[in-house]
């Protein structure tokens, strides 16, 4: 097994919840999308994202199954492992493009553009106990990030992400790119609260630019 961190990234403010992230810090050791593919499979996580330049940002980030482009609690975690580390980055640049990324009140935060986010379906429910009744996974097929409003004047939501890829990652406890499709579909910032206790903040800065903010906490 290739040696890695584990992070848990978007917890609570009481330091529950949040979704653990795979860091294999040295992506040379594992260079080749096969054997990438192979660990990020292995290990089980959501996502794992692979440094391949700490000082450029140069990052690859796997689901069990597939490459993502961007995805917001990869580059959240990297981001704030890196300055655990004394290696901070201002920006990190995974496939889709260059992603600024800064600490502020404790939180790590980065900048990104909804179409980065192909493939994310969103549906609202009437009431967030509808939310919490769906079974995981709803039935059909396709990324689903199922929402309700727990208070629409304070921008406050629930949320679940059930990706539905076969891969056996059942149900996402947080899920910054489907909280930033939101969010830019909505026109305005957000407070999620995902899964069994994750906290995702977003701003809507306007023409599918959002920026993504969380706590990130070691795990174990």
């Amino acid at each position: 097994m290739v040696d890695h961190a584990v992070v848990r990234v978007f917890t609570g403010p009481d330091g529950t919840g949040g979704n653990p992230l795979g860091v294999v810090m040295d992506g040379a050791a594992v260079p080749g999308t096969r054997e990438r593919q192979h660990l990020a499979a292995e290990l089980g996580y959501s996502e794992t994202v692979f440094v391949d330049d700490a000082r450029a940002g140069r990052v690859d980030i796997r689901t069990p199954s597939t490459p993502l482009p961007f995805a917001g609690h990869p580059l959240i975690g990297v981001a704030s492992w890196l300055r655990s580390r004394g290696e901070p980055v201002d920006v990190l640049r995974p496939p889709a493009g260059e992603v600024p990324t800064w600490e502020e009140d404790g939180l790590t935060w980065i900048r990104g553009r909804a179409a980065w986010v192909p493939g994310r379906r969103t549906q609202a429910f009437a009431t967030v106990a509808e939310v919490d009744e769906l079974p995981a996974p709803p039935p059909g097929e396709g990324w689903l990030y199922a929402w309700a409003w727990e208070d629409e004047a304070a921008g406050r939501v629930r949320a679940r992400g059930f990706p539905r890829r076969g891969d056996g990652v059942t149900e996402d406890e947080a899920t910054g790119a489907a909280a930033l499709v939101l969010t830019a579909e909505l026109g305005r910032s957000l407070t999620v609260r995902q899964g069994a206790g994750s906290q995702i903040l977003t701003r809507f800065l306007g023409d599918g630019v959002v920026e993504l903010g969380g706590r990130v906490t070691a795990a174990g």
